[in-house]
């Protein structure tokens, strides 16, 4: 699944379901390890990279991983700087994988054969045929229940010793909803003390949609522009900005307003953030951006320090008197069509696909729960993809800003997440009060991954700080594919 409140919080084997047909990488150690081995003999051992601890990395691994995201299709950086990112990536590895293995974390031969079987029974295939298509690949199908089971007790391992250490208090849940509570009745300040300079950061956006059809006339498209632009102004003034968004929205329901909520910048859409980079908190992006689905206006509610706390202040009447039985949300009713990521299915394959299935829907020769009953490779098929009401937040944040665009019965043009391809469907949408379970709920899980992001970053410095790592050949390493 991709619901973002359970993202960081799924256990070993449905994080492995979501994330082991990421590609053909090798996440391999070689089978002839040694303890201790001397330097001049490590030399000499499949051109290695690193010596970690008593294991090591060889360049053979780099390369591998390399090939495999290149086969994805993403633009890399050069040559030299892609190699030292996946040495370091790859030196953390084998230090959790290490840690775990001593720790006495093991996965059997029974487990991983369940697991195999899982994948291939959500890929549509039998065991067989998904072993044949591992070896297809190029990968022996030993050495990919291998890199399943590193996995697996890598998973393991974090979850013992970061997931299960994070703790939520009432307090914490209590100061997250009264925040956003705070919210929704406007002011137009930066609620927290803004991040210092360099220092990783939290933005809350908000943002009124304006859609307009990329092959849209000049007319429609300037038409568009002038309503962002004269929403913008109106946003500059003394007045709400969600408020002036419910406003618009009421006037035509075509367009969307939403609180994003707290992200990282690397969790806002890139032309977002660029939009946004410099604007304080309170402020209003100084334009209007255009994206191919239409124009948007965006307001930066606050900046803050990752990992901070509310902070605490007095807040106006209007806002002490906001209960969470009085927050309303937009809620959406959706389905989707999800291609995973997998060995054998470039990112262009997918997407030729779903856009095959998009063309059908539009021309009223197929229906769409039933291409998602019948293609979909996610636990909603069977219902024809429906993921039932859903509010902000819930959503992975590439899957909800695009379901957000969408008018009713609209059909998306393939969406890409880190789970996959995705095609998408809204069904109908509606306003609904969060109940004060479903506000705590909600709080808890937002303020986990918050708490998770910052503990996870602090356990892998330590664990590499504690480590013994020796970078070898890191000439031959960094020219080795020119």
């Amino acid at each position: 699944m991709f619901f973002r409140n359970s993202f960081k919080q799924i256990s070993a084997l449905a994080l492995f379901l979501g994330l082991t047909l990421l590609g053909s990488a090798s996440f391999a150690q070689d089978a002839a390890r040694t303890s201790a081995p001397a330097e001049s003999k490590i030399r000499n051992i499949d051109g290695v990279a690193a010596v970690v601890n008593t294991g090591y990395v060889t360049r053979k691994e780099i390369d591998d991983r390399i090939a495999a995201l290149k086969k994805q299709g993403g633009k890399l950086p050069d040559d030299e700087t892609i190699r030292k990112t996946i040495l370091e990536r790859l030196i953390l590895e084998k230090i959790q994988l290490q840690n775990a293995q001593q720790e006495g974390i093991a996965v059997s031969n029974k487990e991983i054969d369940k697991i195999v079987g899982d994948i291939a029974d959500r890929n549509k295939l039998s065991y067989a045929e998904f072993k044949a298509k591992i070896i297809a690949s190029g990968t022996s199908f030993e050495r990919y229940k291998e890199m399943l089971r590193e996995d697996v007790i890598v998973t393991r391992y974090r979850e013992r010793e970061v997931e299960a250490k994070i703790k939520v208090s009432d307090a914490e849940i209590d100061n997250f909803i009264t925040e956003r509570a705070r919210a929704m009745v406007g002011g137009g300040v930066q609620r927290s003390t803004p991040p210092a300079k360099g220092e990783p950061e939290e933005i809350d956006v908000a943002q009124i949609f304006i859609p307009v059809d990329a092959n849209a006339g000049a007319g429609a498209q300037a038409e568009a522009k002038k309503k962002a632009e004269t929403l913008l102004r109106d946003a500059r003034g003394d007045v709400d900005f969600m408020q002036l968004g419910a406003m618009a929205a009421k006037d035509n329901p075509s367009i969307k307003f939403q609180e994003l909520g707290y992200r990282t910048p690397d969790r806002l859409p890139q032309l977002f953030y660029e939009a946004i980079r410099n604007t304080g908190g309170g402020q209003v992006a100084s334009s209007v951006i255009k994206s191919p689905a239409g124009y948007h206006v965006l307001k930066v509610l606050d900046r803050r320090a990752l990992g901070a706390a509310p902070q605490q202040q007095s807040a106006p009447q209007e806002a002490a008197s906001t209960t969470p039985q009085n927050i309303m949300v937009t809620q959406t009713l959706s389905r989707h069509i999800l291609l995973r990521n997998r060995p054998g299915l470039s990112d262009q394959d997918a997407e030729r696909r779903l856009q095959g299935y998009r063309d059908q829907v539009r021309a009223k020769a197929a229906d769409f729960g039933e291409l998602a009953k019948k293609y979909s490779e996610d636990g909603s098929a069977p219902s024809g993809g429906n993921l039932g009401w859903m509010g902000p937040g819930d959503l992975v944040p590439d899957f909800e800003i695009a379901m957000n665009r969408l008018q009713i019965n609209e059909v998306s043009n393939p969406v890409k997440t880190e789970f996959g391809w995705h095609l998408i469907q809204v069904l109908e949408r509606r306003d609904a009060q969060l109940t004060v379970e479903k506000q705590r709920q909600f709080a808890r899980a937002a303020i986990r991954e918050r708490k998770f992001e910052q503990a996870y970053q602090d356990w892998m410095r330590e664990l590499r700080d504690t480590a013994t790592v020796k970078i070898l050949n890191v000439e031959d390493a960094a020219s080795s594919l020119r």
